[in-house]
């Protein structure tokens, strides 16, 4: 249960910061420190989404799972959606 309380308070850290960055916009902060703050943001969730990719692989996925084909595949697809980057 830490670790859900872990990982959302971090999610509200993050929602802060996207308010904080949208303030920026509407107040016409120089655009470097905005694309400063976008990456901090972007670093922030990329952080959370490992721990919770962590999670899944320790708790959700279980070792007989992984014998049948379509788990195999369920997995391969949620590995690649997560390591995609724009």
């Amino acid at each position: 249960m830490a670790e859900k309380d872990d990982v959302l308070l971090r999610l509200r850290k993050v929602e802060g910061q996207i308010k904080g960055i949208q303030k920026m916009v509407e107040d016409g902060k120089y655009c470097g420190d905005i694309l400063i703050q976008i990456s901090a943001a972007r670093s922030a969730l990329n952080n959370i989404s490992g721990i919770i990719l962590e999670n899944y692989m320790n708790n959700c996925v279980k070792q007989d799972e992984l014998s049948s084909p379509d788990e195999i595949a369920k997995l391969i697809n949620i590995m690649l959606k997560y390591t995609k980057q724009n």
